[in-house]
């Protein structure tokens, strides 16, 4: 399922462009918000069958070296332990992911280019070269090699990106999360799973779609309201020269505050600072820290945040 984070990021996204444009109604940027998610579920199976079509082209590589006029021994006899990589078979047979892939018509077949240099900066990364050397072979080494191949390979891929960027503007942000998901999911595969094991699902369940919803909603609705609130605690600082980002990871973050009462407030502070660390200036996480910590005090005092559920009942920041 799509994280939390993620559907924070994605909230903040769509609230920055929905209060710079000027002809979006309400509605419209909703739609925007949760097809931005969709995006992500979409790249979730994309990068999962990523890794497949690149076992698919070491597989063409060894047969075609079999056919050469004069072939080595290694030709003859190669080391096959990538292309039969136990996982790799389970996945390539999922029913769920290839109903996917053909509900959404999402291939790889376009970009041969980056397949072929992606099974070349994996053949040639220590991950890979300690997998093909090891004298062990079972299912779990086989699962570890692939999740590492996500980990410390495909992250740091820097034509992906370029090519997804392309692709997708949603997909600008999200490979990281997304391969975070990916290997969250390769844990649940074990070497008896069939053809039906089921994949994430888009939202691990209602709450976090209400939890989208309503957040968005509460961000924009209370902008106003909330804009003015920050003002008050910004001293020897003109609310308009402040990073236009910053207002609105402030806003997304009391908004959340306020409308979520089983949220403790140190997890909505300690996200929205985290995000501010990659979506805003770089000094942005501490003065937007100390502003939220005044702002918390003042709504606590007032009655506007209250928390209740097992553990948040008078909740100290």
């Amino acid at each position: 399922m799509v994280s939390r984070r993620l559907l924070r990021v994605k909230t903040l996204q769509i609230c920055y462009a929905y209060l710079k444009s000027s002809d979006q109604s309400i509605n419209q940027a909703e739609k925007e918000l949760f097809f931005s998610i969709q995006k992500s579920y979409d790249l979730y199976h994309y990068l999962l069958l990523l890794v497949l079509d690149v076992v698919d082209y070491a597989d063409s590589r060894i047969e075609l070296a079999k056919k050469k006029q004069i072939p080595t021994q290694e030709d003859l006899i190669p080391n096959t332990k990538f292309v039969d990589n136990k996982l790799i078979k389970i996945l390539n047979q999922n029913v769920n992911l290839k109903k996917y892939l053909n509900d959404q018509k999402l291939s790889w077949v376009n970009y041969p280019e980056l397949i072929k240099n992606l099974y070349l900066e994996i053949r040639d990364s220590e991950v890979y070269k300690k997998y093909m050397l090891s004298e062990t072979s079972g299912f779990n080494e086989d699962k570890k090699f692939i999740s590492d191949i996500y980990s410390k390979v495909i992250i740091n891929f820097e034509s992906l990106y370029q090519n997804l960027e392309e692709q997708s503007i949603f997909w600008n942000d999200d490979i990281e999360f997304v391969i975070g998901m990916i290997i969250k999911s390769l844990r649940a595969f074990k070497a008896s799973s069939d053809e039906k094991v089921d994949l994430m699902p888009l939202f691990k369940n209602e709450e976090d779609r209400d939890f989208v919803k309503r957040l968005f909603r509460r961000a924009v609705l209370g902008y106003k309201e909330y804009e003015q609130l920050i003002s008050k605690f910004i001293k020897n600082w003109d609310v308009e020269r402040i990073a236009f980002m910053d207002i609105v990871v402030m806003n997304l973050a009391i908004a959340e505050m306020v409308e979520f009462s089983e949220i403790p407030v140190k997890v909505s502070l300690d996200e929205y600072i985290e995000i501010a660390k990659f979506y805003s200036t770089e000094k942005s996480n501490v003065f937007i820290n100390g502003i939220l910590d005044k702002i918390v005090e003042h709504l606590k005092k007032e009655g506007t945040i209250k928390k209740i559920g097992r553990g948040l009942i008078g909740e100290i920041v």
